[in-house]
C-alpha cells in the first residue's frame, strides 16, 4: 500500500489518469469543506510510494476532478464557489480556464468518454446539472428537474449524449442530451438522499445508485419499476460507489462509516471484502483503468491511500 498526506486538507475525490497508469488526481478542502480554500493535488506511484507532482489551490473548497478523455495535461475541478476549473498539470500558475454558471457549490464534474464528444457534466447544490463544450467554454444545456442537491451526474460509456444524474430528492434521473428540457426517465431510487450513480461498464441498461440509507441499489433502465437488485453491509451512507472496470458484476463503495467494500452482485454472499484502513469519512474512490486490481481512495483524515485488495487479484492462469 502507498499512502500521501493532504496536509491539513481533507479529501473528497480521487481519479486515476486514463492516459497515465501511474499518475491520479486528488481533491481536497481545508476544515472539510466547510470553509477555506480547496487543493488539487497530482500524484505519481513510484517504487518509494506517492510523490507529489504538482499542488494546485483554489480560493473555495473543491469537492470532485474529472481527468481530460483527450489530453494527459489537462484536469476539471469542481469548487464550492460554483464554478469549474480547467487545469493544465504541466504549467505553474492559475487554471487554463474558469467557468461559472451555477448558483451554489459544485458537488460533481464527469468527462464524456465518447469518442467526439468533448462534453462535461455537472451537478450542484442548486439542484441542477449543467453540460459544458469545454472546447468553447460554453454551457450549452441546463437540466432542471431535481428537487434537490444534485450529488453526482455521470456520462453514460455506452450511449452518446446520455448521463444520469441522482439527487437528495431520492431520484436516479436519465438525460439526453437531444432533449435534456426535462429527463428522459426519472426513477425514485431510494427514500433517502441518493449520494452516488454509476454505469455498468458491461451492460448499457444498468446504473448503480448509493444512498444515505446504507444500500446500493441496480436499475435495469428498460424496466425500472424496481431495482433488480439491493446490497447491504455499510453502517452509514454510502458516499461513492464505482462499478469495475475489469469484470461486470463487480463494484467498490466507500462510506462515513470509514469503510470501502467490494462487492460481486451476482454472488450469493456479495459482500467479498472489507477495507478499513481509514479513521475518517472515506469519501474519494477509483479503479485503475490500466492496472487490474488497484485502487486509490481519500478520506478526511487528510489520506490518499493507493492499493490491490485480495479479492480483485486476477486469476491465475491453470
Amino acid at each position: 500500500m502507498s499512502e500521501f498526506h493532504t496536509e491539513a486538507s481533507h479529501g473528497y475525490s480521487v481519479q486515476f489518469s486514463p492516459f497515465l497508469p501511474q499518475r491520479l488526481a486528488c481533491v481536497a478542502c481545508q476544515h472539510y469543506g466547510i470553509a477555506g480554500s480547496g487543493s488539487l493535488f497530482i500524484l505519481d506511484i513510484s517504487t518509494h510510494g506517492l510523490k507529489q507532482v504538482t499542488r494546485r489551490s483554489w480560493g473555495d473548497g473543491l469537492f470532485d476532478v474529472a481527468w481530460s478523455e483527450t489530453s494527459e495535461r489537462l484536469v476539471l475541478t469542481a469548487s464550492g464557489d460554483g464554478r469549474l476549473q480547467l487545469w493544465d498539470v504541466t504549467q505553474p500558475g492559475p487554471p487554463l480556464q474558469v467557468y461559472q454558471g451555477h448558483e451554489r457549490e459544485v458537488y460533481s464534474v464527469h468527462w464524456s468518454q465518447t469518442r467526439g464528444e468533448n462534453l462535461v457534466a455537472s451537478g450542484s447544490w442548486d439542484g441542477s446539472a449543467k453540460v459544458w463544450d469545454i472546447s468553447s467554454s460554453e454551457c450549452l444545456f441546463t437540466c432542471r428537474g431535481h428537487e434537490a442537491v444534485v450529488y453526482s451526474s455521470m456520462w453514460s460509456p455506452h450511449i452518446p449524449g446520455c448521463f444520469a444524474t441522482c439527487s437528495g430528492d431520492g431520484t436516479l434521473r436519465v438525460w439526453d442530451i437531444k432533449n435534456p428540457s426535462f429527463a428522459r426517465l426519472v426513477i425514485p431510487a431510494h427514500t433517502s438522499e441518493v449520494l452516488s450513480c454509476d454505469w455498468c461498464k458491461y451492460d448499457e441498461h444498468l446504473v448503480l445508485t448509493g444512498a444515505v440509507d446504507c444500500s446500493v441499489r441496480g436499475w435495469d433502465l428498460r424496466q425500472a419499476r424496481h431495482h433488480v437488485f439491493e446490497l447491504r453491509g455499510h453502517d452509514y451512507a454510502i458516499r461513492r460507489l464505482k462499478c469495475s472496470p475489469f469484470q461486470r458484476s463487480v463494484l467498490a463503495t466507500c462510506s462515513y462509516d470509514r469503510s470501502v467494500r467490494f462487492w460481486d452482485f451476482v454472488q450469493a454472499n456479495p459482500l467479498v471484502q472489507t477495507i478499513e484502513h481509514h479513521s475518517e469519512f472515506v469519501c474519494g474512490l477509483d479503479f485503475n483503468l490500466h492496472i487490474q486490481g488497484q485502487m486509490a481512495d481519500c478520506a478526511w483524515d487528510e489520506t490518499v491511500r493507493v492499493y490491490q485488495p485480495a479479492c480483485l487479484a486476477p486469476a491465475q492462469a491453470q
